[in-house]
């Protein structure tokens, strides 16, 4: 239930729940438990036949705008109804129809419904207005803002930054009240088209390491000489270009042949059935477990379950890439060894040769090259483990973050 005496945040998002976005459910509950006042506004219906257990801890309530306009008419025409004589709607609508302009897409006119139902919905009590990405969440939620004269406010990721145009992003940012963004890539390059840089502030995700506590049980022994025995190796990510799964593959297929390994893939995505078919042309399907997407407790027992994680991100031609990903904070917090691409702010969690091996992006041969020598050398694979679970827990702990979050929402005193 709700605190009536205490002002709501309205948290804009794409869809609600989502597994493959633990870390805004990570973040909604550690709020919720600092007393700040949610209601959930969601632009989708889920999508997931599966939740993680930290959903069931999130009480605050749910709102679904229309996914579609044609599909709640009336709903879209009563909102309409109820706030065209706001002092904000023309200024709204006049924001709106410039967009529209260098944005002639189906998407814009549907941001704008939503936005319309949102403000028309929202309670008297909303003090601002939260939106989780930059891009069609941000501008539900800046229309909707602008109707309702109220703040708003960002948290941006990564695709949502790097394949929105930059006269989009500078004009959200001259008018959101402060934006938070989880690498240092990305506060660099929303704070050069900022009018108003102090409004951009690092505020790393982290991880809520109460719920991923030290694996100690690890077996640092498997160096792939045993057939009976091969060493694990393991990837968590949705199958979609940015993640380079296509790269994956022909790196394990380069592997020698007297290496015994087996490789696990967890996520759903479209490019499934693309890669399954990759795989039994590279020869390697007989020693794949396409495991599907799978709930956080399964995720952490495969983690625990393996010797090597890997994750071959790369930039993805319209630009879309990962930014900080939370499977490699997961992996470490079980003393996993890591094995991923340099691309976009993973160096800031990887150090090469230090807390684990990076590669350059596209490059399978400098792929296969790491995943063996992790692979045949056991020692190194437990002293870049310890090392990367130090750092996550000094420096990328949640707890450390959130709090900064909490004060900016207007946290319960």
């Amino acid at each position: 239930m709700q605190d009536q005496n205490v002002p709501i945040v309205a948290v804009v998002l794409k869809g609600y729940p989502r597994l493959s976005e633990t870390f805004i459910a990570q973040e909604l509950l550690a709020l919720q438990k600092r007393g700040v006042n949610l209601q959930l506004i969601s632009l989708r219906h889920p999508t997931d036949t599966k939740t993680h257990p930290i959903h069931d801890e999130i009480s605050s309530p749910v709102n679904y705008l229309p996914e579609y306009l044609y599909q709640e008419p009336m709903r879209i025409i009563r909102a309409w109804r109820v706030v065209r004589h706001n002092p904000g709607y023309k200024l709204a609508r006049k924001t709106w129809l410039r967009d529209l302009k260098r944005d002639r897409t189906p998407n814009r006119i549907r941001r704008f419904g939503q936005a319309l139902v949102l403000a028309a919905e929202l309670p008297e009590t909303v003090s601002q207005i939260y939106a989780h990405f930059l891009h069609t969440p941000a501008s539900v939620a800046r229309y909707a803002a602008m109707i309702r004269d109220l703040p708003w406010s960002c948290s941006a990721h990564a695709k949502d930054i790097w394949t929105s145009p930059e006269w989009e992003l500078r004009e959200k940012l001259d008018d959101l009240q402060w934006l938070v963004t989880c690498t240092s890539v990305n506060t660099k390059y929303l704070s050069g088209l900022a009018r108003d840089e102090t409004k951009v502030e690092l505020m790393y995700h982290g991880l809520d390491l109460s719920r991923f506590s030290e694996f100690d049980k690890r077996d640092f022994t498997r160096n792939g000489e045993k057939s009976g025995d091969p060493v694990k190796l393991v990837s968590v990510g949705r199958a979609v270009v940015k993640k380079g799964y296509d790269d994956l593959l022909t790196a394990l297929a380069a592997l020698p042949a007297d290496l015994n390994w087996t490789f696990s893939h967890i996520g759903g995505g479209p490019l499934l059935p693309k890669l399954k078919t990759q795989a039994v042309d590279l020869g390697i399907a007989d020693r794949i477990d396409w495991r599907g997407a799978l709930a956080q407790k399964d995720v952490l027992l495969a983690l625990q379950a393996s010797d090597i994680f890997l994750l071959a991100s790369r930039i993805a031609e319209d630009g879309d890439r990962d930014g900080l990903p939370n499977v490699l904070m997961e992996a470490q917090s079980q003393r996993l060894p890591v094995i991923a691409t340099d691309v976009s702010a993973i160096s800031e969690l990887i150090i090469d040769n230090e807390t684990g091996l990076l590669v350059p992006e596209r490059a399978p041969a400098a792929l296969t090259a790491a995943i063996l020598q992790f692979c045949r050398d056991p020692e190194l694979r437990e002293k870049f483990a310890a090392a990367g679970n130090v750092k996550l827990r000094t420096q990328f702990d949640s707890g450390k973050w959130i709090g900064k979050l909490a004060e900016k929402l207007g946290e319960a005193q």
